[in-house]
């Protein structure tokens, strides 16, 4: 196949342009700052501020955690039967204008989480804007082998995150402006400190960076060749579950994709719950001021553009399962320094955080390209990658619901960071496991 036109290339990267804001200030920066900052006692020497929700007191930090784990496990469900039928039908554009618009919506919708007292209504919008967000990239991922020849994934897909770096980074910093300078904009309280309406500005905003430049991705988008044929209008539920048989069984037969799935399956549930929960442990555990945690997370956004293009030129050097083996080891370094970094520790955050960048861009966008060169060729991408999807999602839940348990069973946060490291080291050997398997199949 020949990679589309410069025109659909680039249409496809503003989606994560578009989507990646909400990855950004919604679940990394400002609204956890936010939420902890609501649901807290506004009592520094509480070492777990608890909130009452549905019925029982939860640690606000494992709260949070247990609401994305949630969500998560929401995707998990509903993303194989839709990516199938999506397939069949030739649709999967509909479905993604589907998914980012409930999530921008939903975003916009925190606006009206002021206190406590509208506690739901945070929780509601935070879910399903988190469904909006993971749900639309499966269409979005899938979309990969349909526009790429094998050669150019890991350039496009590294170009893809990189234009999510650079977009979130432009709506983050007038995020930053409007809540931690609020006098620059007018609005700030007698002691010169945002008030409520400025966080909810914010989240207002994501909403509609995020269906407006999703809106202007979706135009470039090619449209799908539908993968069935004959009435799709009568039983598409029954046909849609017999797509996604089709391709599980095709799995079980491709040895080292059933094998990088499983070795991703435990590395990114570290990768995910780290860049899920990192601002809630900085701030609760580590005690960093909000200013210096917002700084930390542009320094790995900025970081993460070259670090996705420096990982995808060493994928070309020493091949893709060697790079993301490289990767792992570094995410096991910076789990034992994020174990061991002291309280109050801004400056030995920003060096955690220059880490973090660099290797975050680069696996996250080479596993994606990984997973499509090791596919078999087929019409049914978005079929294919809702088991990637899948795979991410079932990891997060595990990984969130886990640091959320251990951290109310502990009391420290600490301890779920040590839990994370356990899940890359098995990542780490499964993926030997794999390149074990490649190497064989290599030999005439």
């Amino acid at each position: 196949m020949q990679t589309a036109s410069k025109k659909v290339i680039n249409g496809w990267a503003m989606y994560d342009w578009a989507n990646s804001v909400y990855n950004l200030v919604i679940t990394s920066t400002i609204f956890p700052a936010y939420f902890e900052a609501i649901t807290g006692d506004d009592n520094p020497a509480t070492t777990s501020d608890t909130i009452h929700f549905l019925g029982r007191d939860f640690v606000n930090t494992a709260l949070y955690n247990y609401a994305l784990a949630f969500a998560m496990l929401i995707v998990a469900i509903i993303s194989p039967l839709l990516s199938s039928i999506a397939d069949y039908r030739g649709n999967k554009k509909s479905f993604l204008n589907f998914f980012l618009t409930i999530g921008s919506i939903s975003c916009a919708g925190l606006f009206f989480f002021t206190d406590k007292g509208s506690l739901s209504i945070g929780i509601l919008c935070m879910i399903v804007a988190c469904v909006g967000f993971w749900a639309s990239l499966v269409y979005y991922n899938s979309y990969l082998p349909e526009i790429a020849a094998p050669e150019d994934r890991d350039r496009i897909s590294a170009k893809g995150f990189t234009y999510g770096y650079i977009g979130s980074v432009i709506l983050q910093v007038i995020c930053f402006v409007l809540v931690f300078f609020p006098g620059i904009v007018g609005g700030s309280d007698e002691k010169g400190h945002a008030t409520t309406i400025q966080f909810q500005t914010s989240f207002l905003l994501v909403g509609i960076w995020w269906w407006g430049f999703g809106q202007f991705a979706l135009s470039r988008l090619p449209k799908s060749v539908p993968a069935g044929t004959g009435d799709l209008q009568r039983n598409i539920l029954t046909k849609g579950y017999k797509e996604l048989q089709k391709v599980w069984n095709q799995l079980k037969h491709i040895k080292v994709l059933k094998r990088f799935l499983l070795a991703f399956f435990f590395y990114n549930m570290g990768v995910q719950t780290v860049m899920l929960a990192a601002t809630l442990y900085g701030k609760s555990e580590l005690q960093i001021p909000t200013t210096n945690l917002i700084i930390a997370i542009l320094i790995i956004q900025l970081i993460a553009i070259p670090g996705a293009y420096v990982i995808s030129g060493l994928s070309k050097r020493i091949g893709n399962m060697r790079a993301l083996m490289c990767c792992v080891g570094v995410w096991v370094i910076i789990c034992i320094i994020g174990y061991l970094l002291p309280k109050g520790g801004v400056y030995e955050f920003y060096a955690l955080a220059v880490g973090v960048g660099f290797v975050m861009g680069g696996i996250q966008s080479l596993s994606r390209s990984t997973y499509s060169k090791l596919m078999p060729v087929t019409k049914d991408t978005a079929s294919f990658f809702s088991f990637f999807d899948v795979t991410e999602k079932i990891a997060i839940v595990i990984g969130m619901f886990s640091f959320g348990f251990i951290n109310e069973l502990t009391g420290s946060q600490r301890s779920s960071v040590l839990a994370l490291m356990v899940y890359f080291i098995i990542g780490l050997l499964l993926l030997q496991y794999t390149r074990a398997a490649q190497r064989k199949e290599e030999v005439p």
